[in-house]
């Protein structure tokens, strides 16, 4: 039968670039675009990550490579979308994922250095970042920006402001954009993960994480990278075209919960 709806739920054919590609909800969220049809550029500074998102997204059929990038180095983030747009084509849909999950207490020695170098990662690179894809998003009227933040985005814990500041600049970011490019067609919105089962929560012992998610997660259990990509891909699709400046929680119910 005839389709009666008008708008577009394929991301076939479009160039999609995914930072932190190397592993986890970074990974998951390469993959899927790739099992879309998209062609996939992941950018990670973990080469043999890397190699093994992209040579599992040939494997399958699909179009992806691989760039290292150091995401604290402005130059290799210019040289690496410059080398995407060669290599695939302009840049359709950027996820800036990539970040670091260290913290401190605002009292330590090292505290500037790491308040400096998470800050680096975590923030002032999704905005180089969006600097350097600009130009091809705001090309058709329909570019699409997610950018990965956290719960701590919008919530805080002890011991831990670097990364809490990087998420809610990551936020505040990310509404910023929606708000300047939307007139170009771009939009731009926020993912928020909780506890996610990722190489940044896999020190953490599975029994305090089963206790952590018993007393703090209506669900019960920690995320699987997978169910935060699933989101993305939603929040990039041509259909999506007005969901904007959203900052969308995906957290089992985690920040629902009163206690």
């Amino acid at each position: 039968m005839a389709r009666l709806s008008k708008l577009d739920r394929s991301v076939a054919g479009r160039v999609a670039v995914v930072t932190g590609a190397a592993s986890g909800m970074g990974r998951a969220t390469a993959w899927l675009l790739a099992d879309e049809g998209a062609k996939v550029a992941a950018l990670d500074v973990n080469r043999d990550g890397l190699d093994a998102t992209v040579d599992a997204i040939i494997g399958a059929g699909g179009t992806a490579l691989a760039s290292v990038c150091d995401m604290a180095d402005p130059g290799a983030i210019e040289e690496a979308v410059a080398w995407v747009r060669a290599e695939l084509g302009p840049i359709d849909i950027l996820v800036n994922n990539a970040g670091v999950a260290t913290g401190a207490p605002v009292d330590a020695a090292e505290y500037e250095d790491v308040w400096a170098a998470v800050l680096e990662v975590n923030l002032v690179a999704q905005m180089r970042m969006v600097r350097a894809c600009l130009d091809d998003l705001k090309r058709n009227g329909d570019g699409r920006i997610v950018n990965v933040a956290s719960t701590e985005g919008i919530m805080a814990t002890p011991d831990n402001s670097p990364y809490t500041v990087s998420k809610h600049g990551v936020v505040g970011f990310t509404r910023a954009l929606a708000v300047e490019l939307g007139r170009f067609g771009v939009t731009a919105n926020a993912v928020c993960p909780g506890p996610i089962r990722t190489g940044m929560t896999a020190s953490i012992p599975n029994e305090a994480k089963e206790k952590y998610a018993r007393r703090r997660v209506p669900l019960r259990r920690y995320g699987d990278p997978e169910e935060v990509a699933q989101i993305t891909l939603s929040l990039v699709l041509p259909a999506a075209s007005f969901i904007n400046g959203a900052v969308v929680l995906v957290d089992g119910g985690l920040h629902a919960k009163s206690n």
